[in-house]
């Protein structure tokens, strides 16, 4: 399986960064074919008005690389955990413009509606976040974001870690391991299984397949 890590931080020595090379470790240690790449090195220009800034063939103009990021980076990969710093309560800013801008390629006049729509739907998802600050509620908001976002775009997220630290490498000494968990996120991406019932959903009575009992 294909498995491409997103780094939200410029930071090649950040918390952030650390959790995103166990993520890879792990998910190379598994056997999957993976990639990293850093936001800053495609993301530019904000979210812009497409009524005015769309060509004249329906593309959208904005010149940096995020096309290039959505085409041939995220649509072809099978999973995608993203790493980020929490940043005032929530996601930074280059990465959610990644999401504001699916817009241009998602919507009717969009000439790659179809193939971004069907490329960018049932990925396994996985969150990464170094924060400072360490009550629950901190990154609250940003777990919601991502929860609502996959939902929207029919991917799981199948896992969020969250790990403390201010100075640079740090969260390597946050107890509750981070690291680890990280790297357990990356080796397990895709074995990890996601309910969400309603009412009408047909389940078993057991969550877990149990072996038969003589």
């Amino acid at each position: 399986m294909k498995v491409l890590v997103i780094s939200a931080s410029p930071r090649a020595d950040g918390n952030s960064h650390l959790l995103a090379e166990a993520a890879l470790d792990g998910a190379r240690a598994a056997g999957h074919d993976v990639a990293h790449v850093f936001l800053d090195d495609y993301v530019e220009r904000l979210f812009g008005n497409c009524r005015t800034c769309r060509l004249a063939d329906g593309r959208c103009s904005l010149d940096d690389r995020y096309e290039d990021l959505l085409l041939n980076r995220m649509l072809p990969a099978d999973g995608i955990i993203f790493a980020m710093p929490l940043y005032f309560y929530g996601m930074p800013g280059r990465l959610k413009t990644v999401f504001d801008r699916l817009f241009c390629y998602i919507s009717n006049s969009a000439p790659q509606q179809a193939r971004v729509m069907d490329g960018i739907t049932g990925k396994k998802v996985g969150v990464l976040i170094s924060s400072e600050e360490n009550y629950v509620g901190a990154t609250a908001g940003v777990v919601a974001q991502f929860q609502e976002a996959t939902r929207y775009l029919h991917q799981e997220l199948v896992g969020v870690v969250v790990g403390n630290g201010n100075v640079r490498g740090e969260i390597a000494r946050d107890p509750s391991d981070p690291v680890g968990r990280a790297r357990e996120l990356g080796a397990r991406l895709f074995d990890i299984r996601v309910t969400d019932y309603r009412l009408d959903t047909v389940r078993p009575n057991a969550v877990w397949e149990c072996p038969a009992v003589n």
